[in-house]
Protein backbone atom coordinates (compact mmCIF):
# COMPACT_ATOMS: atom_id res chain seq x y z
CA UNK A 1 0.00 0.00 0.00
CA UNK A 2 1.48 3.22 -1.14
CA UNK A 3 1.38 6.43 1.16
CA UNK A 4 -1.29 8.65 1.51
CA UNK A 5 1.37 11.67 0.58
CA UNK A 6 2.19 9.43 -2.67
CA UNK A 7 -1.34 9.46 -3.59
CA UNK A 8 -1.83 13.06 -3.24
CA UNK A 9 0.85 13.59 -5.29
CA UNK A 10 -0.04 11.18 -8.24
CA UNK A 11 -3.45 12.94 -8.27
CA UNK A 12 -2.86 16.20 -8.16
CA UNK A 13 -0.27 15.61 -10.55
CA UNK A 14 -2.64 13.97 -13.05
CA UNK A 15 -4.82 17.18 -12.83
CA UNK A 16 -1.76 19.74 -12.80
CA UNK A 17 -0.55 17.66 -16.27
CA UNK A 18 -3.55 17.59 -17.87
CA UNK A 19 -4.18 21.32 -17.19
CA UNK A 20 -0.71 21.91 -18.67
CA UNK A 21 -0.28 20.20 -21.79
CA UNK A 22 -2.79 21.90 -23.58
CA UNK A 23 -3.38 18.47 -25.75
CA UNK A 24 -5.18 15.70 -25.30
CA UNK A 25 -4.81 13.82 -21.77
CA UNK A 26 -5.85 10.67 -20.16
CA UNK A 27 -7.60 10.32 -16.89
CA UNK A 28 -7.75 6.41 -15.48
CA UNK A 29 -10.85 6.16 -13.68
CA UNK A 30 -11.93 2.69 -14.18
CA UNK A 31 -11.80 3.80 -18.33
CA UNK A 32 -9.43 5.90 -20.37
CA UNK A 33 -11.06 8.99 -21.95
CA UNK A 34 -9.72 11.26 -23.50
CA UNK A 35 -10.32 14.77 -22.65
CA UNK A 36 -10.43 18.08 -24.17
CA UNK A 37 -8.27 20.51 -25.04
CA UNK A 38 -7.31 22.45 -21.47
CA UNK A 39 -8.68 25.83 -21.89
CA UNK A 40 -6.11 28.74 -21.36
CA UNK A 41 -6.14 30.77 -18.31
CA UNK A 42 -7.39 34.26 -18.46
CA UNK A 43 -4.63 36.91 -18.07
CA UNK A 44 -4.64 40.18 -16.55
CA UNK A 45 -5.25 43.82 -17.69
CA UNK A 46 -2.00 44.60 -19.93
CA UNK A 47 -1.08 41.25 -21.18
CA UNK A 48 -1.05 40.03 -24.27
CA UNK A 49 -2.10 36.72 -25.84
CA UNK A 50 1.73 36.12 -26.74
CA UNK A 51 2.43 37.19 -23.33
CA UNK A 52 0.19 34.26 -22.11
CA UNK A 53 1.54 31.68 -24.11
CA UNK A 54 5.07 31.72 -23.43
CA UNK A 55 7.02 28.79 -21.94
CA UNK A 56 8.09 29.48 -18.65
CA UNK A 57 9.71 26.21 -18.31
CA UNK A 58 9.48 22.75 -20.66
CA UNK A 59 10.00 20.01 -18.61
CA UNK A 60 10.37 16.52 -21.13
CA UNK A 61 8.48 18.41 -23.45
CA UNK A 62 5.96 19.12 -21.50
CA UNK A 63 5.42 23.27 -21.49
CA UNK A 64 4.72 25.89 -18.49
CA UNK A 65 3.06 28.70 -19.90
CA UNK A 66 3.48 32.01 -18.47
CA UNK A 67 -0.82 31.62 -17.93
CA UNK A 68 -0.24 28.68 -16.20
CA UNK A 69 2.04 29.37 -13.68
CA UNK A 70 1.02 32.89 -13.71
CA UNK A 71 -3.08 31.21 -12.87
CA UNK A 72 -1.46 28.69 -10.29
CA UNK A 73 0.32 31.83 -8.37
CA UNK A 74 -3.07 33.48 -8.29
CA UNK A 75 -5.26 31.02 -7.01
CA UNK A 76 -3.39 31.40 -3.54
CA UNK A 77 -4.56 33.57 -0.47
CA UNK A 78 -4.01 37.50 -0.91
CA UNK A 79 -1.43 37.00 1.74
CA UNK A 80 0.46 33.85 -0.41
CA UNK A 81 0.77 35.80 -3.25
CA UNK A 82 2.35 38.32 -1.82
CA UNK A 83 5.22 36.35 -1.58
CA UNK A 84 6.03 36.32 -4.84
CA UNK A 85 6.69 39.56 -5.79
CA UNK A 86 10.26 38.95 -6.72
CA UNK A 87 11.94 37.48 -10.29
CA UNK A 88 13.72 34.85 -7.47
CA UNK A 89 10.49 34.11 -5.75
CA UNK A 90 8.80 33.53 -8.93
CA UNK A 91 11.89 31.18 -9.40
CA UNK A 92 10.85 29.59 -5.95
CA UNK A 93 8.00 28.89 -6.81
CA UNK A 94 8.30 27.51 -10.54
CA UNK A 95 11.03 25.15 -8.75
CA UNK A 96 8.41 23.68 -6.82
CA UNK A 97 6.24 23.43 -9.52
CA UNK A 98 9.25 21.24 -11.81
CA UNK A 99 9.94 19.25 -8.60
CA UNK A 100 6.31 18.21 -8.62
CA UNK A 101 6.09 17.44 -12.73
CA UNK A 102 8.99 15.39 -12.31
CA UNK A 103 8.07 13.50 -9.32
CA UNK A 104 4.86 12.95 -11.06
CA UNK A 105 5.99 11.28 -14.15
CA UNK A 106 8.36 9.39 -12.25
CA UNK A 107 5.62 7.79 -10.31
CA UNK A 108 3.83 7.61 -13.75
CA UNK A 109 6.48 5.53 -15.07
CA UNK A 110 6.67 3.36 -12.24
CA UNK A 111 2.89 2.37 -12.39
CA UNK A 112 1.38 3.96 -9.83
CA UNK A 113 -1.53 5.05 -11.75
CA UNK A 114 -2.65 1.77 -11.98
CA UNK A 115 -2.68 1.71 -8.28
CA UNK A 116 -6.53 0.87 -6.85
CA UNK A 117 -6.23 3.89 -4.46
CA UNK A 118 -5.23 6.50 -6.95
CA UNK A 119 -7.60 5.38 -9.07
CA UNK A 120 -10.31 5.96 -6.31
CA UNK A 121 -8.99 8.80 -5.28
CA UNK A 122 -9.04 9.95 -8.94
CA UNK A 123 -12.88 9.27 -9.07
CA UNK A 124 -13.02 11.12 -6.03
CA UNK A 125 -11.68 14.36 -7.68
CA UNK A 126 -13.89 13.94 -10.68
CA UNK A 127 -17.20 13.63 -9.02
CA UNK A 128 -16.25 16.88 -7.02
CA UNK A 129 -15.60 18.54 -10.31
CA UNK A 130 -18.94 17.05 -12.25
CA UNK A 131 -21.06 17.87 -9.13
CA UNK A 132 -18.98 21.60 -9.07
CA UNK A 133 -19.69 22.00 -12.90
CA UNK A 134 -23.60 20.47 -12.24
CA UNK A 135 -24.73 22.56 -9.48
CA UNK A 136 -22.92 25.80 -9.23
CA UNK A 137 -24.96 27.58 -11.78
CA UNK A 138 -28.25 25.16 -11.52
CA UNK A 139 -28.85 26.17 -7.95
CA UNK A 140 -27.67 28.98 -6.55
CA UNK A 141 -28.89 31.15 -3.09
CA UNK A 142 -30.14 33.90 -5.25
CA UNK A 143 -32.64 31.52 -6.48
CA UNK A 144 -34.31 31.64 -2.85
CA UNK A 145 -37.54 34.04 -3.00
CA UNK A 146 -38.40 36.08 -0.33
CA UNK A 147 -41.81 34.52 0.28
CA UNK A 148 -39.91 31.09 0.48
CA UNK A 149 -38.11 32.54 3.25
CA UNK A 150 -40.66 33.72 4.74
CA UNK A 151 -42.83 30.77 4.70
CA UNK A 152 -40.44 28.95 7.27
CA UNK A 153 -39.80 31.74 8.79
CA UNK A 154 -43.57 31.44 10.03
CA UNK A 155 -43.22 27.49 9.92
CA UNK A 156 -40.36 27.49 12.32
CA UNK A 157 -40.75 30.39 14.56
CA UNK A 158 -40.43 28.08 17.94
CA UNK A 159 -36.36 27.86 16.55
CA UNK A 160 -35.84 31.79 16.35
CA UNK A 161 -38.51 32.69 19.17
CA UNK A 162 -37.90 31.13 22.56
CA UNK A 163 -38.57 31.71 26.40
CA UNK A 164 -36.72 31.81 29.30
CA UNK A 165 -35.64 28.67 30.33
CA UNK A 166 -34.44 27.59 34.15
CA UNK A 167 -32.88 24.23 34.75
CA UNK A 168 -32.77 22.76 38.55
CA UNK A 169 -31.65 19.39 40.01
CA UNK A 170 -33.95 18.27 42.81
CA UNK A 171 -34.36 16.21 45.67
CA UNK A 172 -37.95 14.30 45.60
CA UNK A 173 -39.56 12.88 48.64
CA UNK A 174 -42.88 11.86 50.61
CA UNK A 175 -41.06 12.57 53.65
CA UNK A 176 -41.08 16.19 54.98
CA UNK A 177 -38.66 15.63 58.00
CA UNK A 178 -36.12 14.38 55.00
CA UNK A 179 -36.78 17.25 52.87
CA UNK A 180 -35.79 19.88 55.46
CA UNK A 181 -32.88 17.88 55.66
CA UNK A 182 -31.79 18.10 52.62
CA UNK A 183 -32.71 21.83 52.31
CA UNK A 184 -30.72 22.53 55.12
CA UNK A 185 -27.69 20.70 54.08
CA UNK A 186 -28.21 22.50 50.39
CA UNK A 187 -28.38 26.01 52.15
CA UNK A 188 -25.07 24.76 53.95
CA UNK A 189 -23.53 24.24 50.68
CA UNK A 190 -24.49 27.39 49.27
CA UNK A 191 -22.70 28.82 52.60
CA UNK A 192 -19.53 27.13 51.57
CA UNK A 193 -19.54 23.50 52.47
CA UNK A 194 -17.86 22.05 49.68
CA UNK A 195 -20.28 19.01 49.53
CA UNK A 196 -22.13 18.26 46.18
CA UNK A 197 -25.87 18.78 46.20
CA UNK A 198 -25.21 15.33 43.65
CA UNK A 199 -24.38 13.82 47.27
CA UNK A 200 -27.52 14.89 48.53
CA UNK A 201 -30.16 13.89 45.40
CA UNK A 202 -28.64 10.10 46.42
CA UNK A 203 -28.80 10.47 50.07
CA UNK A 204 -32.64 11.68 50.07
CA UNK A 205 -34.06 11.46 46.80
CA UNK A 206 -36.99 9.19 45.97
CA UNK A 207 -37.75 9.85 42.82
CA UNK A 208 -35.60 6.93 40.47
CA UNK A 209 -36.21 8.65 37.19
CA UNK A 210 -34.31 12.32 38.37
CA UNK A 211 -32.40 10.24 40.77
CA UNK A 212 -29.94 8.30 38.13
CA UNK A 213 -29.36 12.01 36.11
CA UNK A 214 -27.87 13.62 39.67
CA UNK A 215 -31.45 15.18 40.30
CA UNK A 216 -31.38 16.53 37.06
CA UNK A 217 -34.71 17.93 35.97
CA UNK A 218 -33.06 19.75 32.30
CA UNK A 219 -34.36 22.96 31.08
CA UNK A 220 -37.82 24.00 31.47
CA UNK A 221 -39.77 27.06 30.39
CA UNK A 222 -42.34 28.75 32.71
CA UNK A 223 -45.24 27.21 31.09
CA UNK A 224 -43.84 23.67 31.54
CA UNK A 225 -46.87 21.57 32.52
CA UNK A 226 -44.81 18.25 33.48
CA UNK A 227 -43.09 19.41 36.78
CA UNK A 228 -45.15 20.65 39.28
CA UNK A 229 -46.71 24.10 39.15
CA UNK A 230 -45.41 25.03 42.41
CA UNK A 231 -41.44 23.41 41.61
CA UNK A 232 -41.71 25.73 37.96
CA UNK A 233 -42.94 29.09 40.21
CA UNK A 234 -39.98 28.68 43.18
CA UNK A 235 -37.59 27.72 40.01
CA UNK A 236 -37.63 31.13 38.30
CA UNK A 237 -37.39 33.01 41.69
CA UNK A 238 -33.71 31.33 41.94
CA UNK A 239 -31.77 34.29 39.59
CA UNK A 240 -28.17 32.78 40.07
CA UNK A 241 -26.47 29.50 39.92
CA UNK A 242 -25.95 27.40 43.06
CA UNK A 243 -29.24 29.32 44.96
CA UNK A 244 -31.59 26.65 46.08
CA UNK A 245 -34.79 26.66 47.33
CA UNK A 246 -37.47 24.21 49.75
CA UNK A 247 -38.68 22.13 50.89
CA UNK A 248 -41.78 23.00 48.11
CA UNK A 249 -44.56 20.80 48.93
CA UNK A 250 -46.50 19.59 45.50
CA UNK A 251 -49.06 17.05 45.04
CA UNK A 252 -46.42 14.83 44.57
CA UNK A 253 -44.24 15.22 47.46
CA UNK A 254 -41.76 17.60 48.83
CA UNK A 255 -39.14 19.49 46.68
CA UNK A 256 -35.64 20.67 47.31
CA UNK A 257 -34.66 22.49 44.24
CA UNK A 258 -30.92 23.87 43.21
CA UNK A 259 -30.74 26.01 40.11
CA UNK A 260 -27.78 25.41 38.20
CA UNK A 261 -28.43 27.24 34.45
CA UNK A 262 -30.56 30.11 33.32
CA UNK A 263 -31.64 30.69 29.58
CA UNK A 264 -32.21 34.09 28.31
CA UNK A 265 -35.29 34.63 25.98
CA UNK A 266 -34.51 34.87 22.58
CA UNK A 267 -36.27 36.79 19.96
CA UNK A 268 -35.34 37.03 16.51
CA UNK A 269 -37.23 39.12 14.05
CA UNK A 270 -37.50 37.67 10.61
CA UNK A 271 -34.54 40.21 9.12
CA UNK A 272 -32.01 39.33 11.65
CA UNK A 273 -32.43 35.15 10.47
CA UNK A 274 -33.29 36.24 6.53
CA UNK A 275 -29.42 35.31 5.74
CA UNK A 276 -29.45 32.23 7.63
CA UNK A 277 -32.50 30.79 6.66
CA UNK A 278 -31.79 31.68 3.26
CA UNK A 279 -28.85 29.02 3.13
CA UNK A 280 -30.74 26.74 4.75
CA UNK A 281 -33.28 26.65 2.23
CA UNK A 282 -29.83 27.04 -0.44
CA UNK A 283 -28.24 23.87 1.19
CA UNK A 284 -32.00 22.32 0.82
CA UNK A 285 -32.35 22.58 -2.23
CA UNK A 286 -28.74 21.66 -3.55
CA UNK A 287 -29.59 18.36 -1.79
CA UNK A 288 -32.60 17.54 -3.52
CA UNK A 289 -31.21 18.98 -6.91
CA UNK A 290 -28.17 16.16 -6.11
CA UNK A 291 -30.20 13.32 -5.11
CA UNK A 292 -32.78 14.00 -8.09
CA UNK A 293 -29.13 13.48 -10.45
CA UNK A 294 -27.95 10.79 -8.94
CA UNK A 295 -31.88 9.06 -9.38
CA UNK A 296 -31.55 10.16 -12.79
CA UNK A 297 -28.14 8.87 -13.17
CA UNK A 298 -29.17 5.29 -11.68
CA UNK A 299 -32.28 4.97 -13.85
CA UNK A 300 -29.90 4.78 -17.09
CA UNK A 301 -26.99 2.70 -15.15
CA UNK A 302 -27.43 -1.24 -15.44
CA UNK A 303 -26.71 -1.95 -11.94
CA UNK A 304 -26.97 -5.26 -10.17
CA UNK A 305 -26.58 -6.13 -6.52
CA UNK A 306 -25.57 -9.50 -5.34
CA UNK A 307 -27.39 -10.07 -2.34
CA UNK A 308 -25.26 -13.36 -2.20
CA UNK A 309 -22.11 -12.05 -2.38
CA UNK A 310 -22.89 -8.82 0.13
CA UNK A 311 -23.87 -11.45 2.76
CA UNK A 312 -20.36 -12.70 2.65
CA UNK A 313 -18.87 -9.26 3.30
CA UNK A 314 -17.31 -9.38 6.73
CA UNK A 315 -16.42 -5.80 8.58
CA UNK A 316 -13.31 -6.05 10.86
CA UNK A 317 -14.21 -4.46 13.99
CA UNK A 318 -10.95 -5.10 16.36
CA UNK A 319 -9.32 -2.13 15.37
CA UNK A 320 -9.79 1.16 13.85
CA UNK A 321 -8.63 1.32 10.30
CA UNK A 322 -5.36 3.72 9.96
CA UNK A 323 -4.95 6.20 6.82
CA UNK A 324 -3.68 3.84 4.81
CA UNK A 325 -6.96 2.14 4.37
CA UNK A 326 -8.85 4.93 4.07
CA UNK A 327 -10.30 6.91 0.39
CA UNK A 328 -9.27 10.25 0.57
CA UNK A 329 -12.60 12.23 0.97
CA UNK A 330 -14.69 8.96 2.02
CA UNK A 331 -14.34 8.34 5.44
CA UNK A 332 -16.59 9.17 7.80
CA UNK A 333 -19.49 8.98 4.67
CA UNK A 334 -22.91 8.75 5.59
CA UNK A 335 -24.83 5.16 4.11
CA UNK A 336 -26.41 6.53 0.50
CA UNK A 337 -24.51 9.70 0.42
CA UNK A 338 -22.95 10.63 -3.01
CA UNK A 339 -19.24 10.04 -2.91
CA UNK A 340 -17.60 13.33 -3.32
CA UNK A 341 -20.47 15.03 -2.64
CA UNK A 342 -19.98 18.51 -0.54
CA UNK A 343 -20.14 18.98 3.39
CA UNK A 344 -23.41 21.28 4.18
CA UNK A 345 -21.54 24.24 4.47
CA UNK A 346 -20.18 24.32 1.19
CA UNK A 347 -20.84 25.03 -2.60
CA UNK A 348 -21.74 21.70 -4.54
CA UNK A 349 -18.71 19.46 -5.47
CA UNK A 350 -16.70 22.22 -4.52
CA UNK A 351 -13.36 20.72 -3.43
CA UNK A 352 -11.46 21.75 0.01
CA UNK A 353 -8.07 22.96 -2.31
CA UNK A 354 -8.09 23.59 -6.57
CA UNK A 355 -5.70 20.32 -7.67
CA UNK A 356 -2.78 21.20 -9.47
CA UNK A 357 -2.14 24.39 -7.14
CA UNK A 358 1.70 24.64 -6.28
CA UNK A 359 2.70 25.23 -2.56
CA UNK A 360 5.41 27.02 -0.84
CA UNK A 361 8.93 26.39 -1.86
CA UNK A 362 9.07 25.33 1.65
CA UNK A 363 8.25 21.36 0.44
CA UNK A 364 10.92 19.17 -0.10
CA UNK A 365 10.94 17.30 -3.04
CA UNK A 366 10.04 14.16 -1.20
CA UNK A 367 6.64 15.35 0.09
CA UNK A 368 3.64 15.68 -1.85
CA UNK A 369 3.45 19.65 -2.45
CA UNK A 370 0.50 20.56 -0.55
CA UNK A 371 -1.34 24.42 -0.75
CA UNK A 372 0.58 27.07 1.06
CA UNK A 373 -1.41 28.66 3.85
Amino acid sequence: MISRGTVTLLLTSALALSACKGGDATAKAGANKTASPAKQPAGLPGQSEADLAAPVAIIDGQTITVAELQDRINKQSPYVRARYQSMEQKKEFLDTIVRFEILAREADKRGFDDDPEVVRTMKQVMIQRLLKEQFDTSVKPDDITDAEMQQYYQAHLGDYNKPEEVRVSAVITKDKAKAQKAADEAKAQANGENRSFRELVEKYSEDADSKSRGGDLRFFAADNKVIPAEVVAAAFKLRNSGETAGPIQTSGGWYVIRQTGLRKEVKKEYDEVKRQIQNRLFRDKRNEAMETFVTDLKKTSKIEIKEDALAKVKVDTTQAPGPEGMVPGEHGMAPGAVPGAPPSAAPPGEPAAAPGEAPAPAKPAEAAPSNPQ
